[in-house]
């Protein structure tokens, strides 16, 4: 059975746990406040999750999920992942965050910046462009007419891939929309982000994308 580690228990985390683990995998949760705080949760979850510090939690999932507020990115550990797949939940939110002069003037990414943080890592974008509430309402079956489509973004094959087969196994669709230098296309003030579309319309809301200096 895979492991998913999740880094960050909020809203993001704690749905992607419930939607793992409806779908078979175990899961390792953290947050920055100790397992300890984590206990009513991880009861509500049941068997197949527990709580840990971030390091364990790295440790323990064959895959991680990292979910924390774009300004603590720095804070993720980096050698519990080398060689991991690392699925980036972000979104760069300045008046929470603090400016940040490479995503300001467009120079960087979220991810990409999460992915030079972890280099031996292999990160992909996803689940950043939906509500977290609909991540465990929102799945429908394969082939529907209003399945539900969400985007990753990454610079290796298999993390994309893989990112593709939870989206499925959750019920979605996916948008590739190529390396991480391409995954502001689905961020915050984009057409795509939290836009409740089927693969054909996140494929044009991506192609109208247009990148803008922060404020």
């Amino acid at each position: 059975m895979t492991t998913l580690g999740i880094i960050g228990a909020g809203h993001i985390g704690s749905q992607v746990a419930r939607a793992a683990i409806a779908a078979g995998y175990d899961v390792v949760m953290a947050n920055s406040r100790g397992p300890e705080t984590l206990a009513a949760l991880v009861a509500e979850l049941g068997e197949h999750a527990r709580a840990a510090t971030a390091a364990d939690a790295a440790a323990a999932g064959d895959v991680v999920v990292v979910t924390v507020p774009f300004k603590s990115y720095a804070s993720i550990p980096v050698e519990p992942l080398a060689g991991k797949i690392v699925i980036d939940t972000n979104n760069y939110y300045w008046e929470r965050d603090g400016h940040v002069p490479a995503l300001d003037e467009r120079r960087h990414t979220v991810t990409g910046l999460l992915q030079e943080h972890l280099p031996t890592s292999r990160v992909a974008k996803g689940f950043n462009h939906i509500m977290a509430k609909d991540i465990t309402t929102d799945g429908r079956p394969a082939g529907a007419s209003d399945r539900r489509a969400l985007a990753t973004a990454s610079d290796f094959a298999d993390a994309a891939a893989f990112v593709t087969d939870l989206y499925d196994q959750f019920g979605f669709d996916t948008v590739n929309v190529g390396p991480l230098s391409e995954s502001w296309r689905v961020e915050r003030d984009q057409p795509a982000y939290v836009a409740p579309q089927t693969r054909d319309q996140l494929v044009a809301n991506v192609a109208r994308a247009q990148r803008q200096l922060a404020a």
